[in-house]
């Protein structure tokens, strides 16, 4: 029920700030996903479609994890921009650092259960999906764009 609730305040928050840039959800739509999200998207569907409940929970914990983190960091000095703030508050907010909290704690149980090898599966999907964090994030820093 937290994650339902949290994929539903995310995607408010991205409707409403694409709003607040003056573009809405049909614009966006057709200017397209950059390479790095078209990749990260497809490895987490592939994973998600494909692999066990355990690599799909490793692949999928490093985007809740890293929010979690950047929101909490930065929520201790926010920002005058109102729409930074607003997206610093809503993934260092209390109601958000709780539901990553009890992500992990599932992932912790999980990955108790699991023998060495399926716990090296949910690791690899983990360390893969972080990366991909750090690309996203870089990709939009950069203005990624296709070349061609």
């Amino acid at each position: 029920a937290d994650c339902a609730r949290t994929v539903e305040v995310e995607h408010s928050l991205h409707v409403e700030l694409l709003a607040a840039f003056g573009l809405d959800r049909d614009e966006a739509r057709r200017a397209g996903a950059a390479p790095t999200t078209v990749g990260y998207a497809s490895y987490l569907l592939r994973v998600c479609h494909l692999g066990t409940f355990p690599e799909a929970l490793g692949a999928i914990v490093p985007c809740y994890w890293i929010y979690a983190r950047v929101g909490e960091a930065l929520l201790k000095q926010s920002s005058p921009d109102p729409l930074y703030a607003w997206w610093i508050e809503t993934y260092g907010g209390e109601h958000y650092q709780e539901t990553v909290a009890g992500v992990l704690d599932l992932l912790d149980e999980v990955a108790a259960t699991l023998p060495e090898t399926d716990r090296a599966r949910l690791c690899e999907h983990a360390l893969t999906t972080a990366r991909y964090e750090w690309l996203f994030w870089d990709a939009a820093w950069r203005r990624e764009s296709w070349p061609i």
